[in-house]
């Protein structure tokens, strides 16, 4: 039986990589497909906690994803951007400061960025149950290859990373695997992103960031690489590194829950978007992403049963603040809420803002 067709949508032609050789971060590159043995897994997991102690980002590479099949994904994702019209996007337009969820559309000018300057980016989240709720007309027929793009992401990317992160805190492999259930109740999701080009007069008052810097409040961040040069990291002598694009490969970062759960082992790296180099300043950014959670009802408590966080100590974030420990439901609405609307305050470190959320101060990087 021949395979069904897939439905046909235009060819996003994704811009030519830099040309300018600028300040990249060295990141380790983690080889997905040498997980097959314990002694090769041990190897693995020691990479990625070295990844995680200092710079807190790292590659995958050989992930069992084809360059078509990425390039298929990208070509979906401007579907909800080129083929969605603003008055049908307004129907599924998310109310992250209601319901602290991006779930549906974020629509261009919603954040603040800095000077009076409003970002121009658009994106569209779903959860990994694509049938949480409906979706735009033109994304209907992609469905089913979205939901599996979300399961490959799930089971074939983040669990094996997720298995060696517990290896590296000398856990069980399964340990935080059974925290990140694809069926429970939580908001790990799929988003499709895009960057607008802004005028000058924005990128002067905003210094040319699009982005603060911030951590992300989920425990892992997947990038699906592409050629725009946009993204920095805080390496730890505090420069920003511009992230290089490797042809199908992800960007693995951790965020604020693996921080709390880890005692601090494995940081919540600081990252923003600025304005691309010279040569990529003529085109729109689009990216493809997999936001994990941990399970709604997780509480973030340092893992104590780590022999790791027994010898190394523990910085438990909300016991320093004398303040209850939270579920991750409540951290992930608290952070979504806030996010481009709250009053920041000029923080206690140089070019630093801050905001109390749940009793913890949370740093924004100008």
């Amino acid at each position: 039986m021949a395979p069904l067709a897939l439905p046909a949508t235009p060819h996003y032609q994704v811009p030519p990589p830099t040309s300018h050789n600028l300040e990249w971060a060295q990141l380790q590159i983690v080889d997905l497909s040498q997980v097959d043995t314990p002694d090769s897994r041990a190897r693995l997991a020691r990479q990625i906690r070295d990844a995680m102690v200092t710079t807190g980002f790292f590659y995958v590479i050989n992930h069992g994803y084809t360059l078509e099949q990425n390039s298929r994904v990208t070509d979906i994702a401007n579907v909800a951007f080129e083929q969605v019209s603003l008055e049908e996007k307004q129907v599924y337009v998310s109310q992250p400061k209601v319901t602290g969820s991006y779930l549906g559309y974020k629509l261009q000018s919603y954040w603040h960025i800095n000077n009076g300057v409003r970002d121009q980016i658009e994106l569209y989240n779903m959860n990994r149950d694509l049938n949480k709720r409906k979706h735009p007309e033109a994304l209907r027929r992609f469905l089913p290859e979205i939901a599996d793009f979300a399961r490959f992401n799930h089971f074939q990317v983040l669990h094996p990373i997720l298995r060696l992160m517990a290896l590296g805190l000398e856990l069980p492999e399964n340990y935080l695997v059974d925290i990140h259930n694809f069926d429970s109740k939580g908001e790990t999701s799929v988003r499709f992103m895009k960057y607008y080009l802004r005028t000058e007069e924005d990128e002067e008052r905003s210094n040319n960031v699009w982005l603060k810097g911030h951590t992300d409040f989920g425990s892992v961040t997947i990038l699906w690489s592409q050629p725009i040069s946009a993204l920095q990291i805080l390496s730890p002598d505090g420069k920003w590194r511009w992230i290089k694009h490797l042809d199908n490969a992800l960007v693995i970062n951790a965020g604020d829950c693996l921080e709390f759960l880890s005692g601090g082992f494995y940081k919540a790296t600081i990252h923003r978007v600025v304005q691309p180099p010279p040569d990529q300043r003529q085109y729109n950014r689009l990216g493809a992403f997999y936001f994990a959670m941990p399970d709604d009802d997780v509480k973030l408590n340092p893992i104590m049963e780590s022999p790791v966080l027994q010898r190394e100590g523990v910085h438990d974030c909300f016991k320093l603040h004398n303040v209850e420990t939270v579920a991750v439901e409540d951290w992930r609405r608290a952070r979504t809420a806030a996010y481009g609307h709250n009053k920041l305050t000029t923080g206690t470190q140089a070019g630093t803002e801050e905001e109390v959320l749940n009793g913890v101060i949370v740093k924004h990087y100008t």
